[in-house]
Parts: C-alpha cells; sequence; structure tokens
C-alpha cells in the first residue's frame, strides 16, 4: 500500500488546514498518511528559519489567506488569540501516543487541532487542556507524566531531527518517496507525486511453482 508522511505540530494554523483535508487526500490517493509530530519551534531553530508572524507584513498576510484557503474548502478556522502557543508538552504527548498507542493518534490529533483553530480554546490554561483532553476520551495526568518519559522525549527530538536532515524547514510538511512538499497548499502536489509513485514488485519465489 502507498504511504506518505505528513510531519506536524499543533501549533501551526497550516498544519490545521492540512489536517482537515487529510482523510480526504487519503481517499483520493488509496495511500496511508504516516502521522509525525514533530517540534516546529525546534525545526525553526535548526534550519535559521521563523515564524512569518515575526515580519508584521508577511504574518498579516499569512492571516488572510489562512481564512481564504479555509473558505475554500469550507473548513471551520479562527486565529487562536493566544497565537503562538507554546506546543512542547502537546508535541511530546502526540510522541508518547505514536509509541505506545499509535491507533489513538488520530483522536489526540483531532483534539487538538479543533481545539486550537476551531474552537480557539486558551490552550495555555492547563484546565483547558485538561477539559480538551477529558472529552476526547484521553486521561490527562495520564498524557502528562508520558509526555515525560525520557523515550517520549527522545522519540519527538529523533522525529524533529529527521525531518531537518530529509529537508524540512517549516510545516506542514509532507514527504512522498523521497521528495518534501512543504505547506497546506501544496497536497494536490502531494496527490499527483502519489499517483506516480510505483511500489517494488513483490518477489516471486521460484520454489512454489
Amino acid at each position: 500500500m502507498k504511504s506518505f508522511e505528513f510531519l506536524y505540530d499543533y501549533g501551526s494554523p497550516a498544519a490545521y488546514l492540512a489536517w482537515a483535508r487529510l482523510a480526504a487526500l487519503e481517499a483520493q490517493t488509496g495511500a496511508r498518511a504516516v502521522r509525525t509530530p514533530v517540534l516546529l519551534g525546534g525545526i525553526f531553530q535548526a534550519t535559521g528559519n521563523s515564524a512569518p508572524i515575526t515580519v508584521p507584513a508577511k504574518g498579516q498576510y499569512l492571516f488572510a489567506d489562512l481564512q481564504r484557503w479555509a473558505k475554500r474548502f469550507g473548513t471551520p478556522f479562527q486565529m487562536n488569540p493566544q497565537f503562538p502557543i507554546n506546543t512542547l508538552a502537546f508535541m511530546r504527548m502526540a510522541a508518547g501516543v505514536s509509541l505506545r498507542e499509535p491507533e489513538r493518534l488520530p483522536a489526540l490529533d483531532a483534539a487538538f487541532f479543533n481545539a486550537m483553530w476551531r474552537d480557539a480554546k486558551p490552550m495555555s490554561d492547563p484546565a483547558t487542556v485538561a477539559g480538551v483532553l477529558q472529552a476526547a476520551g484521553f486521561d490527562p495526568a495520564g498524557l502528562m507524566a508520558l509526555a515525560g518519559e525520557a523515550d517520549v522525549k527522545e522519540r519527538l527530538k529523533a522525529n524533529t531531527a529527521q525531518a531537518v536532515a530529509r529537508g524540512c524547514f517549516g510545516a506542514p510538511s509532507f514527504i512522498v518517496g523521497e521528495t518534501l512538499f512543504w505547506g497546506q497548499d501544496r497536497m494536490d502536489f502531494v496527490a499527483e507525486a502519489l499517483a506516480e509513485l510505483h511500489l517494488p514488485a513483490e518477489t516471486v519465489d521460484p520454489l512454489k511453482f
């Protein structure tokens, strides 16, 4: 089965717009999304990149452009008034769930992305975060403990370092084969790359004939 990698940080509104279309992309291409939590701040630091909001004119344009994209695809969206939000603990939770219970990662993604960018909840407030997690069927205290485990911290660091090594400089990013695509507005190119991707032929055992 074909697959592609989706690299994301909950703190990115563009990653939210990409995530909102992820299921449609999977259905369109017949490919499976491999969800890879990364720390966007770590990527910025490693690559010398910075958030668009650090350039006022660019940030103002980006906010308007995100609204245009949300309208085009009918995605509920509002800028979170607390943006930018420190997502280190959230991304460690995601890395931990991907290690321990990968089948639950889509539910965690939905909880955090929707809370951030659909509902614009104050996610710097621990009580709000706990409520979001409880509503999604997670144990807040358990996830916080998970986020503090050494192998979980290392997984997020490794995901981030590997993303940088493969040419990633922002989020969302997609990787098809060895080809990197950056931005929620590049998903058509992801679909095209998947259509052109050829899986290795199955090895035939001559002894079976």
